[in-house]
């Protein structure tokens, strides 16, 4: 039986990102182990912080998994390991640490060397070596990281074909070498028509009498906050609009200068931001949003474009890397840099009810091409490309 080892690391109580990624696939492999005819364990290190304090325990969110496997390092020590490698001695001792499985795979742009083991690498984009501006100074290490991972990789899982083209390009990767997994919203387009969003029952700031234009990720420079600002600063002044605008995320890099742009508005009343919330109240705020607007430079994939058209929101968003694949004919496509197409897309949404009612049904049509199970099995077809090469 074929035995593959997902590292869970990335899993957090509260995932986000890439966790939320893993957490998603991990559940749903775990659906087709049967079928399929395969084990899937899960490998867990933990951080600095809590290594130091002795606590080695498995999130919660994991605890429900058989076949878990701590490896009793702090994530601290992964870049001197993988500096370190290929060592026998060190791929002894991680092989030992996820039960000698046939299949590692590494989720967070790393795997360990394991030499009687086949070796997978998560590449999710290349934001740290096309836009380097963009990151910090953690991710500013990782060019150096998977370079020295693809010397010993056997084959990388991306998120989309966008995603594939750049790698192939930057890391001089052959694409026979690369599979591409698509994601899956947090959300059912269930939820919507079975009426499971409700108005939540707790206080949150915000009028929803008021209409609004909606923005849901991390707040940073790559997500281009600061053209919307100023589109919507257009729509504002030339167009009186009554909406408001609401920014859902938590701060991530350089954000100083957004929250800057948002008090020198003048219409900063009108703009809102609120940090992380539940997933559902994030699916309220996107039900209830007239346009959900994300004019991000660029993407690995662009999940809440399609966790926006899921819960049946109309979407303005970038024409740029992979998010005119996601988003397909379900979408109004603007250029990311030019705050006044930005807001002549806004514009026409909330001006034609006709064109909005088009979006949110060829938006519902699009996100009922994505799912978890799909993502799984697309991933297991990448398991299987493994044995036969």
């Amino acid at each position: 039986m074929l035995k593959v080892v997902i590292d869970a690391t990335p899993v957090e109580q509260k995932p986000s990102g890439v966790g939320l990624y893993v957490a998603n696939l991990i559940h749903s492999l775990y659906q087709l182990q049967a079928q399929e005819n395969f084990q899937l364990g899960i490998a867990y290190q933990p951080g600095f912080k809590n290594w130091l304090r002795g606590n080695l325990s498995i999130p919660q969110l994991l605890n429900n998994y058989a076949n878990r496997y701590l490896i009793p390092l702090p994530v601290r020590l992964s870049s001197i390991l993988l500096s370190l490698s290929p060592n026998p001695l060190i791929s002894q001792y991680f092989e030992q640490c996820f039960g000698y499985p046939d299949i590692i795979q590494g989720t967070n742009y790393s795997v360990y060397y394991c030499r009687s083991t086949k070796k997978i690498l998560n590449i999710y984009d290349l934001t740290f070596i096309k836009y380097p501006d963009y990151i910090d100074s953690v991710v500013k290490q990782y060019k150096a990281r998977i370079k020295k991972c693809l010397t010993w990789t056997d084959l990388i899982i991306t998120i989309s074909e966008s995603s594939k083209r750049d790698i192939i390009e930057y890391l001089q990767v052959e694409p026979e070498r690369i599979y591409v997994t698509p994601l899956a919203s947090r959300y059912s387009s269930l939820d919507l028509s079975q009426g499971v969003i409700s108005k939540p029952q707790i206080s949150i700031n915000y009028d929803f009498s008021i209409p609004y234009l909606l923005f849901v990720s991390t707040i940073e420079p790559r997500k281009n906050i600061n053209n919307l600002i100023s589109a919507f600063n257009l729509l504002k002044e030339k167009h009186k609009i009554d909406h408001h605008l609401v920014l859902i995320g938590r701060k991530g890099w350089h954000y100083e200068p957004i929250f800057s742009a948002i008090d020198n508005s003048p219409w900063n009343h009108h703009i809102h931001h609120l940090d992380y919330l539940s997933d559902d109240l994030v699916a309220f705020f996107y039900a209830q949003a007239d346009v959900f607007v994300y004019p991000s430079h660029y993407e690995g994939f662009g999940l809440p474009v399609l966790e926006a058209m899921t819960l049946g929101t109309p979407v303005v968003t970038s024409h740029t890397s992979s998010l005119p694949e996601v988003a397909g004919d379900a979408a109004l496509l603007i250029d990311p840099n030019d705050p006044n197409h930005l807001a002549e897309a806004i514009l026409k949404i909330i001006s034609d009810s006709q064109l909005r009612q088009e979006l949110i049904q060829k938006g519902k049509q699009r996100a009922g091409l994505f799912s978890w199970e799909r993502t799984a099995k697309e991933t297991l077809k990448a398991y299987k490309s493994l044995l036969l090469a």
